[in-house]
């Protein structure tokens, strides 16, 4: 039969950086609730289209880190008879939504920054100065609230990126305030935003592409298959792993499953065996949830092994008598 573990729950330590991790992520939120309302009214009182531009930029943070949240509560819920493997896929999800949402909010911030560089609007320079260093500051606090968010963990890194879009994009507009009395001011802004957008577009590709791999199981970003396979025939000789299917159900949530050429052992020997693997797995790997199908030598190719066929408990049948 095969044997298998679920995915290991996270211990103490692990618990206490989900939780600050949480904490991270709603103060964000709440930061950036207070940017977007400060760059609306900031916005309209200096005529300044840039601020409203970036206004709806954080509300689309305010968006993402709430899809952030929700899809990681949601994650966290146990396996069920229903969800099986748990939610995790829900967070693949979110980060795919949010990166989607960059593709939105970065082209219509470079729509309007093709208009202003046709069409130039002079601006109240000074209160764009001052909303524009409070977005900015704002911004790179929640850059550094994220900034150690786990590299496995694409959903947080979605909505980091759109953080540090956010901060870049600040830092445009105060430049472009800084610089708004003279004869190139009013191009500063426009131009910087669409270097800005081009940079974080490269970025939410990447996300793109990795959260695609993951709903339609691809073996996980980096991960060498015929390597993993080596490694495990080297360690465990003479067992040898074939059949081998790797993929995520979530950021950072490995599955395998495989066949394990094995010699006439006794099936305690076999746990044994199969309980080292699967340690080796999730240490040199990060595999955690391996099943695995063992095979004895003789008997992994269609071979009969020796049993009788006819009937389902191994059997022969009786023989017809001689006419």
């Amino acid at each position: 039969m095969p044997t298998h573990d679920g995915p290991p729950r996270p211990g103490p330590a692990r618990g206490g950086e989900i939780a600050n991790l949480d904490r991270r992520l709603a103060a964000s939120a709440v930061l950036n609730v207070a940017i977007t309302a400060a760059e609306v009214a900031g916005g309209l009182m200096a005529g300044s289209l840039a601020l409203l531009a970036d206004a709806a930029h954080n509300f689309s943070d305010v968006v993402a880190l709430g899809l952030a949240i929700a899809a990681r509560a949601l994650g966290r819920r146990p396996p069920s008879a229903q969800h099986t493997y748990g939610l995790k896929r829900v967070e693949v999800l979110a980060a795919l939504i949010n990166a989607l949402a960059l593709f939105a909010v970065t082209a219509i911030i470079a729509r309007e920054a093709l208009r202003r560089l046709l069409h130039p609007e002079p601006v109240h320079a000074g209160l764009m100065l001052g909303v524009a260093l409070v977005a900015f500051a704002a911004n790179v606090a929640s850059v550094l609230l994220l900034r150690k968010h786990d590299r496995h963990d694409l959903n947080v890194k979605s909505a980091f990126l759109h953080m540090l879009q956010d901060a870049l994009v600040s830092l445009a507009v105060i430049v472009a305030a800084l610089f708004a009395h003279t004869s190139v001011g009013v191009y500063l802004d426009p131009v910087a935003s669409l270097v800005v957008g081009f940079a974080v577009l490269l970025s939410a590709l990447s996300i793109v592409s990795e959260a695609l791999g993951m709903l339609v199981e691809a073996v996980p970003r980096g991960m060498d298959v015929e390597g993993l396979v080596r490694s495990v025939d080297e360690r465990f000789s003479p067992a040898r792993m074939h059949h081998v299917h790797v993929w995520e159900v979530g950021p950072g949530q490995r599955v395998l499953t495989a066949h394990v050429s094995v010699s006439d052992i006794p099936v305690a020997a076999s746990q044994g065996l199969f309980a080292r693997i699967r340690l080796f797995l999730l240490e040199r790997w990060a595999i955690e949830h391996a099943t695995l199908e063992p095979e004895v030598d003789a008997c992994g190719h269609g071979e009969d092994c020796g049993a009788p066929v006819g009937r389902p408990d191994g059997t022969a049948p009786a023989e017809e008598p001689s006419p």
